[in-house]
């Protein structure tokens, strides 16, 4: 296994433990097992527990604004591209391994004292907010829709996740698709 498959392999390993279990209950010589690598090996790809969790993070981001951005592809217009993240959110949450987001859960248990999650943490939720705000302009919303879209998402995923069924992605939904509306969105063919 060359030095890439390794650190996948770590990082794999790593995000599916701490995903399922939390950070700090997961220790080293466990991500190593997982990723079927010496302990030497691991270290000397990744210097501590906190840069594996950097990549982890990383990752996620990735896989999360790629899946956003599929769901929105193929939307006619700006107010359905808003209401895919919804769609997007209900199939994550209807995944068996669903443990809500990854960034709330590294903030809830890390936060206060590893800046390294708290900075990735924020920069996932500017970049998820970022990408709302495009899109409410594209539809010719005013500037307050964005956010009001984004905390609905967010707290779609904290109620899955805690309720345990992915319904919180439909009722988000729907409250999104009164509040378009109701923000008088002109975008073409709405």
């Amino acid at each position: 296994m060359d030095d890439t498959e390794a650190r996948e392999a770590v990082v794999g390993a790593a995000d599916r433990l701490f995903y399922g279990r939390g950070i700090q209950s997961v220790g080293m010589d466990e991500i190593r097992t997982a990723a079927g690598i010496s302990l030497k090996r691991m270290y000397s790809l990744f210097p501590s527990k906190e840069t594996i969790l950097a990549e982890v993070l990383r990752r996620r981001n990735e896989e999360w604004t790629s899946g956003i951005l599929l769901a929105a592809r193929d939307e006619p217009t700006p107010d359905a591209k808003l209401l895919s993240i919804f769609d997007f959110l209900s199939a994550w949450f209807a995944q068996d391994d669903f443990r809500g987001c990854a960034f709330i859960n590294s903030f809830g248990e890390l936060g206060a004292s590893a800046p390294l999650v708290a900075d990735a943490a924020r920069a996932h939720k500017v970049g998820f907010q970022q990408y709302v705000a495009g899109l409410a302009a594209e539809a010719g919303a005013p500037p307050s829709l964005a956010p009001q879209i984004a905390l609905l998402a967010e707290g779609a995923q904290t109620t899955a996740a805690i309720a345990g069924t992915p319904d919180a992605a439909a009722d988000a939904r729907a409250a999104a698709a009164i509040l378009i509306d109701a923000a008088g969105s002109r975008s073409p063919g709405a």
